[in-house]
């Protein structure tokens, strides 16, 4: 697909690219439902795991799609570091703050064929979102039940969890719970000063149910130096330098496998731990917001 940065209007552009997403998605849902409808009435096993596999192929080719027409219409450059060494096949953790919904394909571009596709803990009113909530529900996304009691929110969100066993899966967890704003942060009183305080709800939830088989926690910073961008501003290609960096981290053992609910020891460790990881976060996104700025085309 030929770049559109300099032929037309950001106008025209953001409107081919949205008929492109729009499309996109439209076929590629309508290419999962027979596997979604068989989802349904198959028990655990083979035949199960194969629509899996399948529905996982279909959604990695509509990021390929989504990948092509953001390569064509964004102008500024993308500088991203800690992916050369990844494995399509393996099991991630995935952490990162969140600024936008333009966080999304931004991570889905990042790691599209590097890792398994992402699969995103989602409030469970979404899943009645029409055409990607049946999307959603047949790729195994975890659904949360907020305001269902916390004993609740962990069983339904351990379930979802443990079918990621049967394949490689990459979970990944806004901890901040919600995109950053300074407002938001002031009315927090976020210790932090380009991040909310993180929740351990999610991640926690992940590392108590599958930790053991995850190869690592993939650490994501983004940062968009011109400021945060709308996602008119992505499909238009009205979007600044886009800065994603990656850390490989291990996983302690003293992580895995505990008791959210009843074991106040292992909340606070994990606490202390993602605490630690967003103080570092935070410093390093002040020193990359001290660079000079690649403007919006």
């Amino acid at each position: 697909m030929p770049k559109l940065s300099h032929l037309v209007p950001h106008v025209v552009r953001g409107s081919l690219a949205a008929v492109a997403l729009g499309l996109n998605t439209l076929v590629v849902f309508a290419a999962m439902v027979p596997a979604a409808l068989a989802k349904l009435v198959l028990p655990e096993g083979r035949l199960r795991v194969a629509c899996d596999r399948l529905l996982n192929r279909l959604a990695t080719g509509w990021v390929g799609f989504n990948n092509a027409w953001i390569a064509a219409v964004c102008h500024a450059p993308w500088r991203t570091s800690g992916v050369d060494d990844l494995r399509a096949h393996g099991w991630y953790l995935v952490s990162s703050n969140h600024r936008s919904w333009v966080d999304i394909f931004v991570l889905q571009r990042v790691f599209h064929r590097r890792i398994p596709f992402l699969k995103f803990f989602l409030k469970r009113e979404l899943i009645w979102v029409p055409v990607i909530g049946l999307a959603w529900w047949a790729l195994d996304f975890p659904f949360m039940r907020r305001g269902a009691g916390r004993r609740d929110d962990l069983a339904t969100t351990r379930r979802a969890c443990e079918r990621f066993a049967r394949i490689p899966t990459a979970v990944i967890n806004f901890a901040e719970g919600t995109r950053f704003t300074d407002a938001k942060r002031s009315a927090q009183r976020s210790p932090y000063q380009h991040l909310l305080e993180p929740k351990i709800g999610g991640i926690g939830i992940a590392l108590a149910t599958m930790g053991e088989q995850f190869e690592c926690l993939l650490d994501v910073t983004i940062v968009y130096p011109a400021g945060t961008p709308s996602f008119w501003g992505l499909l238009s290609g009205r979007i600044g330098e886009v800065i994603v960096e990656v850390r490989q981290l291990p996983l302690d053992a003293a992580l895995l496998g505990g008791d959210l609910i009843r074991d106040k020891a292992y909340r606070n460790g994990i606490r202390s731990w993602i605490d630690a990881l967003w103080a570092q976060k935070d410093r390093r996104i002040a020193q990359l917001l001290a660079a000079p700025v690649d403007k919006p085309y």
